[in-house]
């Protein structure tokens, strides 16, 4: 059944580039593919290309895949999917943030604004390298100068910017940017070894996460959108006893001393890298209720002036907002939900911020709270509740971080398209 599926899956993808004469009949597909090798042929770019939606740009290349397993046939998906169009230049987008913040989930939810599964990258072993139909996400931990038992020699911890190569780190992400295939190395997070290099094709959307994207002038200046993700201190805590002490049984002493640990070098090295910012979520504890460690109030902030980016508003652009959603319209556990925005500073730049307080119980209802924001980057009405609930049950899925990191999501999408003057047709984000 999964290999008739990826075959008609194919035949969807690249249906007007394939010689008919390449496919059986569709009722004898499945065992045409697991009979025989079968070759896909797509035809050289022709000067009509360029009318084609990205989508269609993607499937524009020369090239014979032969297939005679379901393997084979992920990578022709692959290679169909992802290949960048002749001239077509990838987005470089930025996401910084510590250990344990939510990344791997944040970056879920952009790819998927996207269309198109996304997977850690079929090489056949460890890899950090996560794929999509259009992007990439590559772990700058893969950047590392040494390996765990380096870093047990030198003293240094994974935040010191001693222990990463900026250098190695600058040519690949300059290369990628210039469409450029490139080998990098791999971080192995299981054994703590820097193992044997990975090869990576530029798609049109690459992002770069991590602890240090910023860091670096030169990387930093390659970025064309710089997203940081500040769990302030209280919650960070919060978390970590929620799911050592709480879920692990370690002791809040040895909690302390790891955070306590860890501090010097995050306040010296990645914290002061969200004032590059472009784009700030910031995790805070709720201010409805009295030591209330599991609600969370989250904030979007939202610098302005930054090139190819609108900022998303409440209601009415510019103004000040406090908003209490109607109780009957949006179901809510307690203590309640509330919705804001105001207008502020960072780092000494005008800035747009949007942000909620409390959780609520379905994500259906969100539907409600959607409507009342203007510029999200969704493509139809519904589009931001229907991210959220392709998420039930994740991290954060039913407070500010789901909503504000879906928004942050479509607006990534929206910079693509700006920046790439193309159109992410409505269907790929279905």
């Amino acid at each position: 059944m999964r290999t008739a599926a990826l075959f008609l899956a194919t035949i969807a993808v690249a249906q007007a580039y394939v010689a008919p004469a390449a496919f059986a009949p569709i009722g004898t597909a499945a065992r045409a593919v697991a009979q025989r090798p079968m070759a896909l042929r797509t035809p050289a770019l022709s000067s009509a290309a360029s009318l084609r939606t990205p989508l269609q740009k993607r499937s524009s290349f020369a090239t014979t895949l032969h297939i005679s397993n379901s393997k084979d046939m992920d990578a022709a998906m692959s290679a169909i999917s992802m290949k960048l169009a002749p001239g077509q230049k990838p987005v470089i987008i930025g996401l910084a943030a510590d250990s344990g913040c939510g990344k791997s989930t944040f970056m879920r939810r952009v790819t998927a604004c996207f269309g198109g599964e996304s997977k850690l990258l079929p090489i056949g072993r460890e890899t950090n390298t996560l794929v999509s139909d259009m992007t990439t996400v590559i772990c700058l931990d893969d950047f590392h100068a040494n390996d765990r038992a380096g870093r047990k020699v030198s003293g240094l911890t994974a935040l010191d910017p001693r222990e990463n190569d900026f250098d190695n780190m600058y040519k690949i992400v300059k290369e990628l940017k210039e469409g450029k295939t490139v080998s990098k190395p791999i971080y192995n997070h299981v054994n703590g070894t820097l193992d044997e290099n990975e090869t990576i094709e530029p798609t049109p959307i690459i992002i770069f996460e991590g602890l240090h994207p910023f860091h670096d002038s030169r990387v930093n200046d390659l970025m064309d959108f710089r997203i940081y993700v500040d769990i302030t201190p209280e919650v960070k805590f919060n978390w970590k006893v929620q799911r050592d002490h709480e879920e692990r049984g370690h002791s809040i002493e040895s909690i302390k001393a790891s955070i306590e640990g860890r501090k010097p070098d995050f306040d010296a090295h990645i914290d002061p890298q969200k004032n590059k910012a472009d784009c700030i979520i910031q995790v805070l504890p709720t201010n409805l209720a009295k030591d209330d460690k599991k609600t969370l109030l989250v904030e979007m902030i939202q610098v302005k002036g930054v090139s190819n980016y609108s900022p998303t508003y409440l209601f009415d652009e510019g103004s000040t907002i406090d908003w209490t959603p109607a109780s009957e319209k949006l179901t809510t556990s307690a203590p309640g939900v509330r919705l804001f925005q105001r207008q502020d500073t960072w780092a000494g730049k005008p800035a747009a911020v949007i942000g909620m307080d409390g959780k609520f119980d379905k994500l259906e209802e969100m539907v409600y709270v959607e409507k009342m924001f203007q510029g999200s980057g969704s493509k139809f009405f519904g589009e931001v509740t229907q991210k959220m609930v392709e998420y039930d049950g994740q991290p954060g899925s039913n407070d500010g971080t789901g909503l504000l990191q879906t928004i942050c999501s479509l607006k990534v999408r929206e910079i693509y398209e700006t920046i790439a003057k193309v159109t992410v047709p409505a269907e790929a984000a279905k």
